[in-house]
């Protein structure tokens, strides 16, 4: 049975082509999904924008809008284990990453409820007699909101939450390959009483469908978490268009172990940092410089520790490591391991997937560590987007942080150091939008969440978050009787 898709609240067939659901672990068959066509996308746009001018949403009382959140926060809770099931079908990631991203989402849907109701307009008065001013922030219209396949049902909530929190309507394009979440996350919005119109799910081919959805005239906001090239290609077009766009894109994060670091600590941290959901992820700390001084101890210990992570099928217990997204993803990791030999760069664990037994039916690929090449290889500079960490030693700090800001990405960066002046220091001096200090890749809601450079434009999360999906007017009051004198 073909699923349906979500057109302006109301659940039916897409008109465009159909396409598969395939678990990346086996690549069997979750489910044969009906996508949008450019028919639907225009439906869906237009029903959105009036269900936005007309309903009584934008101007409903922020309280009203924070109960459909918080049902929405409640949903996900009481159904995590069968919506962790259902990402895990989708991307391959293990069942203990889809049941923390899962609740994450669950915590921002309550966090930005929670925020919502203590939004407050202000009172922007001057000492002037004759008038008084308030500064005001009222909805955009219609957001396209466009996903990637890493993190869904996290980044969907990421978007729709406050978009919605803030009065909108949105347009939701969730990757092809993931589909499945963000259907069922229409469900849960439609089950905690949003009002019809509010949300569309429009599954289908981003330079296709995402194309013609942004380009749409009344889509007022682009909010997009995906590649570089697609997010410039975006910018190119809300450029054209004149309208406000948020745009989380990729990384080639450095991680820094300085020399009076807790040697367990870094390891273990680092480890995490780059081989937790495989190396999908844009912040992953694919890049690891390490104080000459400790530099054979510590990448022994990292190498032990690597050797030890387990890869296996997702859906079993204990597992470090699940399947890259597809037999194509696969392919380009595996030649950038192939590029960086090339390169000089010598593989000292892993470097090659799994082609033996069950797991040969999946996209496996062992978590590899590469040492040899210096920042200016290509390998050192493309984003891979897999369990690849490339080592490189530091002597001079002043050379580390030019070394660490020598890319076109600027996401995320990890320092391991017990000297927390240094840390600081070095903080401020890294060219990336969030520095995890003797941690990594621990997230919060309330901590805005962006990219500098070719990583992105604008923030999202934080109490301040809804008010990306806003634009702010003023309003003057005339608080004089007598006439405007220019004319006397």
């Amino acid at each position: 049975m073909v699923k349906e898709i979500y057109i302006a609240g109301e659940w039916r067939l897409g008109r465009g082509d159909k396409i598969q659901s395939v678990f990346p672990a086996d690549q069997s068959v979750n489910a044969e999904i009906s996508t949008a066509s450019l028919d639907d996308v225009n439906e869906a746009v237009e029903k959105a924008d009036l269900a936005w001018r007309q309903s009584s949403w934008r101007n409903s009382m922020p309280h009203e809008r924070a109960r459909i959140l918080y049902k929405v926060a409640d949903i996900i809770e009481a159904r995590v284990d069968e919506l962790s099931r259902l990402q895990t079908r989708d991307n391959g990631k293990p069942l203990a990453e889809t049941r923390a991203l899962t609740l994450s989402a669950a915590a921002t849907a309550r966090y930005v409820a929670a925020a919502c109701e203590t939004l407050n307009d202000e009172l922007t008065t001057q000492r002037a007699p004759d008038f008084m001013t308030m500064s005001v922030h009222e909805p955009v219209g219609v957001v396209a909101a466009i996903t990637p396949w890493n993190s869904p049902i996290a980044s969907e909530v990421q978007k729709l939450a406050p978009a919605l929190a803030g009065g909108n309507a949105v347009i939701l394009k969730p990757a092809e390959v993931t589909s499945l979440i963000a259907l069922e996350l229409a469900k849960i919005f439609e089950e905690a009483g949003l009002p019809k119109g509010l949300l569309s799910v429009l599954v289908g081919r981003g330079s296709v469908i995402g194309d013609a959805i942004v380009k749409h005239p009344l889509v007022r906001k682009i909010s997009f978490t995906g590649g570089t090239s697609t997010g410039r290609h975006l910018a190119h077009i809300a450029a054209d268009k004149l309208i406000t766009t948020s745009l989380e894109l990729g990384g080639k994060s450095p991680t820094i172990v300085m020399q009076d670091a807790d040697i367990e600590l870094a390891a273990k941290g680092v480890a995490y940092g780059i081989f937790s959901s495989a190396g999908q992820a844009c912040i992953a700390g694919s890049r690891l410089f390490v104080h000459h001084s400790i530099y054979d101890q510590f990448l022994n210990r990292l190498v032990e520790i690597t050797k030890g992570l387990r890869v296996g099928h997702p859906e079993t217990a204990g597992m470090h490591l699940g399947s890259l997204i597809n037999p194509k993803h696969l392919a380009s990791v595996d030649a950038y391991v192939q590029l960086a030999k090339k390169e000089g760069g010598q593989v000292l664990v892993g470097g090659e997937a799994l082609t033996e037994g069950d797991l040969a039916k999946g996209s496996f690929y062992l978590p590899t560590i590469i040492t040899g090449l210096n920042n200016s290889a290509q390998t050192c500079q493309e984003e891979i987007f897999g369990p690849v960490l490339v080592v490189m030693k530091y002597d001079d700090e002043a050379d580390l942080i030019a070394q660490a800001n020598d890319s076109c990405f600027g996401l995320a960066a990890g320092i391991w150091t017990e000297n927390y002046r240094k840390a600081w220091q070095l903080a401020r001096a890294l060219e990336v939008g969030t520095v995890w200090i003797n941690t990594y890749k621990k997230f919060s809601i309330s901590a805005p969440f962006g990219g500098f450079k070719e990583s992105g434009i604008g923030r999202e999360k934080g109490r301040l978050g809804i008010l990306a999906y806003m634009q702010q007017k003023s309003i003057y009051m005339g608080l004089s009787e007598q006439p405007n004198p220019w004319c006397d």
